[in-house]
């Protein structure tokens, strides 16, 4: 994953102190994607991360606290994603497939990301609600600047955006989590999802 988030006065400020942090979060996305929130320990995660138990503290409060970073950290690291495979001259219905085939290839790297964001709708709903809205608000920026540019339908915006964001995340359950040996690779499923779009918001008539 890309960027971390830690309690906002226990930041990093060398790079040492930076890699120490990205090891505890993976060793927690490995860890809570495993066990599951209530059954992982802090004492496991440092001992993944082949950190102190000491060193947890120097970062973070509680396992509440890292699980709440972490959360941000794996909603930072599917904007990034999204964002690399993006490129500026992309038509919206482009931008849209390449973002769907980059979170399909992201979520089949860190399939933990769907056990780790369900059970945050329970254990920390605040940081389950944040991480929606904010993929949301990204996929609705994108519509309506391609609304904008009439390439979609002029009232496209927020509904269309909970709903592309709705179906990437099940076809994500589908043929990433639950995937079979016959199924289609990322980039089949994202073009049938962008024909799906062009016939959901693309310009009538």
């Amino acid at each position: 994953m890309h960027k971390s988030a830690a309690n906002s006065d226990k930041q990093p400020r060398t790079a040492r102190g930076r890699q120490t942090l990205r090891k505890l979060l993976d060793s927690a996305a490995a860890e809570f994607g495993e066990r599951g929130f209530h059954e992982a320990s802090i004492s496991t995660i440092t001992r993944r991360a082949g950190v102190a138990l000491g060193t947890f503290y120097t970062y973070f409060d509680s396992k509440d606290a890292i699980f709440r970073a972490l959360v941000a950290d794996m909603s930072e690291a599917v904007k990034q994603a999204a964002r690399e495979a993006i490129e500026p001259e992309m038509p919206p219905l482009e931008i849209e497939r390449a973002a769907l085939e980059a979170f399909l290839r992201f979520a089949g790297e860190h399939k933990e990301i769907y056990r780790i964001i369900d059970e945050a709708e329970f254990v920390d709903p605040e940081s389950y609600r944040a991480h929606y809205e904010t993929v949301a608000e990204r996929i609705r920026e994108r519509i309506e600047q391609g609304a904008a540019g009439g390439q979609f339908r002029g009232d496209a915006g927020e509904v269309e955006a909970w709903a592309v964001m709705g179906m990437n995340v099940f076809l994500g359950l589908r043929y990433v989590i639950w995937r079979k040996s016959d199924d289609p690779d990322e980039a089949r499923i994202a073009t049938n999802a962008s024909v799906l779009l062009n016939k959901g918001i693309g310009p009538s008539g």
